[in-house]
């Protein structure tokens, strides 16, 4: 059963990867898609890409950083989505706390935490009118255990974890759904920008193993958008088949 035919989705972090990935698969399903990210170009791309194929479906773009606090709450103001997927984030840097870039920290801090929060705040009151929404936030395995180097992007994804269940809470007596996915190894551009651009580095961490693909990813929320009304997943940890936490990971 398709429960999504002509719902309203906000996508950000909609240009590449995980984002992308859940457009086109939300797009399948019949539902209208605003897609937000930096970058431009990627996202007329994707929107030309999705109204050839769909054309029962509405596209809209917005080209915004989440960072933007000023800028997230002018473009969405007066905006009603049925569906928001939180999905914008990064890690930048792997150093100890001692050596670590206090610019790569406020990056993941702004992102993966304010810029998640400021878009939500942008939406919710509308969700909350009708009594009626469903919030995805993309969270990771680093929110349930801390690696070496890892310090202020773990904390970044432990504080989306977090979120998630704070807002299940606050919003509890409405129909209104919060789920967190927090995958672990998936191939996107996420290595590339965490090494500041070292495509050779980047590349090494998918090596010898099968990692999850963003399309695992977006079956997994449609999966969960998908869910009758009287049912709430709140949280789902996915693992490629070959890692089974941060640290065990077996490789050819």
């Amino acid at each position: 059963m398709n429960r999504l035919l002509g719902k309203t989705a906000l996508i950000t972090g909609a240009s590449s990867g995980i984002g992308r990935a859940t457009a086109k698969a939300l797009a399948g399903m019949g539902v209208n898609l605003t897609l937000l990210a930096r970058r431009v170009e990627l996202l007329e791309q994707l929107k030309n890409e999705l109204i050839t194929t769909y054309s029962d479906i509405v596209v809209e773009i917005i080209v915004a950083d989440v960072r933007d606090k000023k800028r997230i709450f002018s473009v969405l103001d007066g905006k009603n989505f049925d569906i928001l997927i939180n999905n914008a984030g990064l890690a930048s840097g792997l150093d100890k706390i001692q050596s670590g870039d206090v610019d790569d920290w406020e990056k993941m801090i702004d992102t993966n935490i304010k810029g998640l929060l400021y878009v939500t705040k942008a939406v919710i009151n509308s969700m909350i009118d009708k009594n009626y929404g469903h919030i995805i936030n993309i969270g990771s395995i680093a929110g349930h255990q801390v690696y070496p180097l890892g310090n202020v992007y773990n904390a970044s994804k432990y504080g989306v974890r977090a979120l998630s269940e704070a807002m299940n809470i606050d919003l509890v007596g409405t129909n209104i759904k919060v789920c967190s996915i927090d995958p672990g190894s998936v191939e996107t551009e996420f290595s590339f920008v965490r090494f500041h651009g070292d495509s050779q580095r980047a590349s090494n961490v998918y090596q010898g193993f099968t990692p999850l693909k963003p399309e695992d990813i977006a079956d997994i929320i449609t999966f969960v958008l998908n869910s009758p009304p009287h049912v709430n997943i709140q949280n789902l940890l996915v693992t490629p088949t070959a890692q089974r936490n941060v640290y065990v990971i077996y490789k050819d």
